[in-house]
């Protein structure tokens, strides 16, 4: 005979072990084919990034009895990204309800801009003044510049120190039109074409829309183009 207390907690133990045990002759999830299947899941999510993906899973608890699923579905946990360090979920809800999480560490090495000698607020880059540095691009900060094209011929929004990486949002493109400039207005259609002058009434980079000024007073509306050129659309 056990003492009261003593055979609740060998109950409470037991009932614990039977519940966790899988029942007789149950197949189990085969681990292989769902790390697979996560691994496929991360390498459709990197797809389109600037680099090679190189993708590293954690372990699966061993303890764990996850019983067979053939229509198993990987996720991404709300908020998580499918770069860096993450966590993928894989759950179950037929023929049993289960749930999983594994851990992953998603490398995108690839090249991106880095300024050469500290940039200041202002200047305009030359191909002296950057160059392509490879590395991790998922330990770098959102919006970083991957190609000299995007930043040659700019100008620095906000300094930039010696090896550090350029982001998109510290540089703007080189105004083509400045305010109170006079500028050439064209327009046109099928078979004919209209130019005049006018005087722009805001700066604008290469592509942006600016209004401009005719001699008549008239306000329009354009596209701004290199040499001092106001496309106009009625």
């Amino acid at each position: 005979m056990c003492a009261k207390l003593t055979c609740l907690m060998l109950g409470l133990v037991l009932a614990v072990t039977v519940v966790a045990a899988p029942s007789a002759g149950a197949p189990r999830q085969d681990e292989a084919i769902m790390r697979k299947a996560v691994q496929q899941f991360l390498s459709d999510q990197a797809k389109g990034l600037p680099g090679e993906v190189d993708i590293a899973l954690g372990p699966i608890d061993p303890r764990l009895y996850l019983a067979a699923c053939p229509g198993f579905e990987v996720f991404l946990p709300g908020g998580n990204k499918a770069w860096g360090k993450t966590t993928v979920g894989v759950r179950c809800s037929e023929p049993t309800h289960w749930t999983v999480y594994i851990s992953a560490v998603v490398h995108v090495n690839g090249d991106y801009v880095a300024a050469v000698t500290p940039l200041a607020q202002g200047q305009q880059l030359t191909d002296r003044d950057v160059a392509i540095v490879h590395g991790d691009l998922t330990s770098l900060p959102p919006g970083i510049v991957t190609d000299l094209s995007q930043a040659i011929g700019f100008t620095i929004a906000r300094s930039v120190p010696a090896g550090v990486p350029v982001r998109q949002d510290a540089l703007r493109s080189q105004q083509v039109v400045l305010s109170g400039q006079v500028v050439h207005l064209v327009s046109g259609g099928e078979g004919f074409k209209v130019s005049a002058e006018g005087r722009a009434l805001a700066n604008a980079s290469e592509g942006q829309v600016v209004q401009a000024r005719t001699a008549g007073g008239q306000v329009v509306s354009g596209v701004a183009k290199m040499g001092g050129t106001i496309v106009v659309t009625y």
